[in-house]
């Protein structure tokens, strides 16, 4: 093969192996994760379904996790290569690793909505440049979900902090704004996660260097003594805020925190965070600059975490004595049964719907595309491609972020009928008084788990609404034993309040000056 058409299959490979398969010290963190949890407990269960997911991920090469992100290349080149081939050959692949179902179609036109259908469009993929004197191509990717994206937060110091008080222009200031970045994220995305962090800068140079960060080994120790101290800290205090996974509670919050500096000026100081899902899903490969080949593989050094020798079903199981099964249409009088805590495996019909389904919905003389009464909405935009026969199946099929549905969720699932919204998340006061008032319940799944999720369904029975794009369609799809907690119910219970509410109090413990 030619250079570029060597360049172009090395590149696949990235972006595919990046998908698909969590790098060795990411693996590392959440087995040490999983033996810091107490059995049988929600947050138990749920890292035994994300430890299945990343096995079945790697085994069908497909997704970890159904969002695919915003694909992010750092690219470092020798002075003299053509770094116009190179962006031309990072489209090239990741058109190709999309058309594969590698990648979920995720470029969308701010204005109009339409979604390219490649993941290419205007200023897509993000590609970076760096020249260096090296003798040899780094291509550094990131795949960060929009789940964990918009928990990203930026602060400008001094600032007034939820249970903290007062950060000022100083180290404390910063420990305060990180710890803070952690428990404003609660479970929306999908803890437990990592952090990366950007002292100083400006607004985009901060969050360029948080990002940075998130490249760095989880493991690697800051060549700042001030600042590997302080990475130290956040961990440990991280994970006495009960947060837990999924913001389920439980013993860890936090798995990783980098943090790296840069000069500023005087009228500003920022802290930005880049907030990073369990699913850390990135990579980066050195290639020879003649020949378009791979010469070395990034985050190999240590023991690979297999997670193959658990079994998910049972730790299920164990975690609740029973299993409430559910299949729609679903009466009012069931949906009043459940409380938060209530673990329940449904079979049947599902209808998905995202930010474009509600917001549809919501229109004036809408017609919902079918009878959605007594019916379950999984907030869920999948990955999609078609079989030998033309016929369409599930790739990855993960829970989205239920917050963004918020300003809708309880208008439309009192307008429709809706009983059940599946999500990840929770979701806030107007859905839960609506679910009192309507007779209905959220239901938690598990962020990321999206080949967990995928093998669950069994058909695809139809598409509404494709004009939205792959993701925010409305896909009818069956299901057999798709397990998901109660988080919040009919009874004016919320799981979410409530570890939200007692996280704030363990955070309030860390107001005092200690540097």
């Amino acid at each position: 093969m030619s250079y570029l058409d060597t360049l172009e299959q090395s590149l696949y490979n990235l972006i595919t192996e990046t998908s698909t398969n969590l790098p060795k010290d990411v693996r590392r963190a959440i087995k040490k994760a999983k033996q810091a949890e107490n059995a049988g407990t929600r947050a138990a269960m749920s890292l035994d379904t994300i430890t299945n997911n990343i096995v079945m991920a790697e085994d069908n090469v497909s997704p970890i996790c159904q969002d695919t992100g915003l694909p992010t290349f750092k690219v470092y080149t020798p002075v003299g290569v053509n770094q116009l081939e190179i962006k031309a050959a990072i489209k090239k692949a990741i058109v190709a690793t999309t058309a594969d179902a590698k990648l979920r179609p995720n470029s969308v036109d701010s204005l109009t909505g339409k979604n390219s259908g490649d993941n290419l469009g205007e200023g897509l993929p993000v590609i970076k440049f760096e020249q260096w004197e090296n003798d040899y191509i780094t291509i550094k990717l990131i795949l960060k979900g929009g789940g964990c994206e918009n928990k990203n937060i930026q602060y400008s110091l001094p600032a007034e902090l939820e249970g903290l008080g007062r950060a000022g222009r100083d180290l404390d200031g910063i420990r305060k704004c990180i710890l803070h970045s952690v428990w404003q994220a609660q479970g929306q995305g999908c803890s437990a996660g990592f952090i990366g962090v950007g002292i100083g800068g400006d607004r985009s140079s901060g969050y360029d260097l948080a990002k940075e960060q998130l490249f760095r080994s989880t493991e690697d120790v800051n060549e700042n003594p001030e600042l590997a101290k302080l990475e130290e800290y956040i961990v440990e205090k991280s994970n006495t805020l009960g947060v837990g996974t999924m913001g389920f509670g439980g013993e860890t919050t936090l798995l990783g925190c980098k943090i790296g500096v840069m000069h500023r000026i005087p009228a500003s100081f920022y802290v930005s965070v880049a907030y990073n899902c369990w699913a850390y899903r990135r990579m980066a490969i050195d290639i020879n600059p003649t020949t378009g080949e791979i010469t070395n593989w990034h985050y190999q050094d240590g023991e690979k975490i297999t997670f193959k020798e658990q079994d998910v079903a049972s730790q299920v199981e164990e975690t609740t004595n029973e299993i409430i099964k559910l299949t729609a249409p679903i009466s009012e009088e069931q949906i009043r049964s459940l409380k938060v805590g209530d673990v329940v495996s449904i079979d049947g019909r599902m209808y998905t719907g995202r930010d474009a389904i509600h917001h549809h919905l919501m229109g004036e003389d809408v017609v919902a595309p079918v009878d959605l009464n007594g019916q379950i909405i999984y907030h869920c935009g999948p990955v999609m491609a078609k079989d030998e026969t033309g016929n369409w199946v599930v790739k990855a099929a993960g829970p989205t972020t239920s917050m963004r549905e918020e300003p809708y969720q309880g208008d439309i699932m009192k307008r429709y009928g809706i009983r059940a919204v599946i999500g990840k998340g929770g979701m806030g006061p107007k859905t839960l008084k609506a679910l009192g008032e309507h007779g209905g319940v959220y239901l938690n799944a598990i962020g990321g788990a999206a080949q967990y999720y995928a093998d669950c369904i069994k058909s695809v029975d139809g598409v509404d609404l494709m004009e939205f794009g792959i993701p925010e369609a409305m896909w009818h799809l069956g299901v057999e034993g798709f397990t998901a907690v109660v988080t919040m119910d009919s009874h004016g219970n919320s799981l979410h309040a409530d570890v939200e509410k007692s996280s704030l109090d363990k955070l309030a413990l860390h107001a005092e000056r200690i540097f």
